[in-house]
């Protein structure tokens, strides 16, 4: 677990941008494999989610197309919320950063970490985008 004073900012830019936390086993299972589109992002301290991930994130959900539900988790921090937003993801392994775009419950495309390092945020919000367009 990390001291909530470093997490916060990086909480905050996401929940900045229309993004829901998803705290605890329950919120996962009421947001995730629920009706219609939902984006989940797995936070993390991570120098490429500073980097790449969360300002690719931000971008592509200002596309015209954008998913209906924007909600994320914090990997090393709400373990229990956590763990559950990665069984949905299943079978990928876990990986923080990441992101995952489900329609009606179902995963429909996933962005582990190894996408997220070393690419621009452009990029990935371009692979996030398409995605949109397609399933959204």
């Amino acid at each position: 677990m990390y001291p909530e004073y470093l997490v916060a900012p990086m909480r905050q830019e996401l929940v900045d941008a229309g993004f829901q936390e998803l705290k605890t086993v329950e919120e996962v299972d009421a947001a995730i494999p629920s009706e219609g589109t939902v984006f989940v992002v797995v936070n993390s301290v991570c120098g490429c989610a500073a980097a790449n991930a969360r300002p690719a994130a931000k971008a592509a959900v200002k596309n015209a197309k954008h998913p209906t539900k924007l909600v994320t988790v914090f990997a090393g921090m709400e373990k229990e919320a956590v763990d559950k937003a990665r069984d949905y993801m299943l079978p990928f392994p876990p990986s923080s950063p990441a992101m995952a775009l489900f329609k009606d419950g179902k995963l429909v495309h996933m962005i582990e970490r190894h996408m997220i390092e070393g690419r621009p945020a452009q990029m990935i919000a371009d692979n996030l985008v398409a995605a949109f367009d397609e399933y959204c």
